[in-house]
């Protein structure tokens, strides 16, 4: 596949910025090359971080970290502001405005279609089947000449499933498109990801955060893997110094530290397990997806009545009902054990349809 074709011809031509660090790629030295506060910062030092100076252009040291953890070569991944600013440039990148289309499989988050709506190119949705998994005929029925990219969540948000890894393969090698994976919640699923993949096939991209798993949303951090032409593209249009010194300093850490967010996976699964088999004795409840990430979406008789109730006692629950085939259905966060006790004592109180049934019931029984 050439990759160039499916460029945006602009960006191709595109003469990028050059920073300071770009020439001369170090903190060390006497640098007076990029108008930096040669005295030093006003923000407290943490292990010698030097706050004054511009961090490295080129993401070497979270690169290098992150590639080392996950075995991937560091030339083959590229790091955003969170995957959000990732999935925002690869619109930019791949799809004329007005001109181009991309394919978002539905349900799914939201971020694809904003990115491109933001960017002027027109999405086509594209309905998954019942178990939430693509049907690559339907998907084939949209696409035209001018279709450029299709958005994939592996585990999915917010039905939670993991997509059959070779129902995705398929698309790489049967449609001259860039195919984008989202795994954000791949940390919770017992499925392997498809980052070994991109070797494979040059129009795979692969999304991962820092947000979930890891418990780093705070930081705005997120990654993906793709084949190097792909990676130089991105570095070519990327904002000159888009990931701080802060961010990658946590990020070290954090990877240093990855028995922790281990402990933190095996305890999230553990609670989303007993939430689950609490939730299916509930009668307000008609059913619960299976669930590879850290959430769980629920079918309710009355979904709007269920939130209400729960937001009076200050409990937060996302209502997904207004996407394709999620009528009446709420998508909830795993807590942590005390959260989830609380949450559930809370459902208890609740009542809806059913439960007046068995009342009548009973009432009628008692009355013979």
């Amino acid at each position: 596949m050439d990759i160039k074709s499916l460029v945006r011809k602009n960006i191709i031509n595109l003469k990028p910025y050059t920073s300071a660090r770009d020439i001369y790629d170090s903190t060390e030295g006497i640098l007076l090359d990029a108008n930096e506060n040669s005295f030093g910062s006003t923000f407290m030092e943490i292990n010698g971080l030097k706050l004054n100076r511009y961090p490295d252009p080129h993401q070497k040291d979270i690169r290098k970290v992150t590639g080392d953890y996950y075995s991937i070569p560091y030339e083959n991944i590229f790091f955003g502001v969170g995957s959000d600013e990732v999935i925002d440039l690869l619109v930019r990148v791949f799809c004329n405005p007005e001109i181009d289309n991309v394919i978002i499989p539905e349900p799914t988050y939201g971020m694809y279609k904003v990115a491109c709506d933001i960017n002027n190119v027109e999405t086509r949705e594209v309905l998954l089947n019942d178990e939430f998994q693509i049907n690559f005929d339907s998907v084939k029925e949209r696409i035209d000449g001018k279709t450029k990219m299709i958005f994939l969540c592996s585990p999915n948000n917010p039905t939670g499933n993991t997509m059959n890894s070779n129902d995705i393969i398929n698309l790489c090698q049967k449609l001259n498109l860039i195919v984008v994976v989202d795994e954000a919640y791949i940390d919770f699923s017992i499925k392997d990801t498809l980052v070994n993949e991109i070797k494979n096939h040059k129009n795979l991209i692969v999304l991962r955060t820092f947000s979930k798993a890891w418990g780093l949303a705070g930081i705005r951090s997120g990654f993906c893997a793709a084949n190097n032409e792909i990676i130089n593209i991105l570095f070519k249009i990327k904002a000159p110094y888009n990931i701080n010194s802060l961010t990658r300093y946590a990020l070290e850490k954090a990877i240093a530290n990855y028995k922790l967010k281990d402990n933190y996976i095996k305890s999230i699964i553990k609670e989303k397990d007993r939430l689950k088999n609490q939730l299916e004795t509930l009668l307000i409840v008609k059913k619960v997806y299976r669930s590879d990430a850290n959430f769980l979406l629920v079918k309710f008789e009355d979904a709007k009545h269920v939130q209400d109730k729960l937001l009076e006692k200050g409990i937060i629950v996302r209502d997904r009902s207004t996407q394709p085939n999620l009528q009446n259905c709420l998508r909830i966060s795993i807590g942590n054990e005390e959260e989830n006790d609380i949450l559930w004592e809370e459902l208890r109180k609740i009542k809806g349809l059913k439960d007046l049934k068995e009342r009548l019931k009973i009432v009628i029984k008692i009355n013979e």
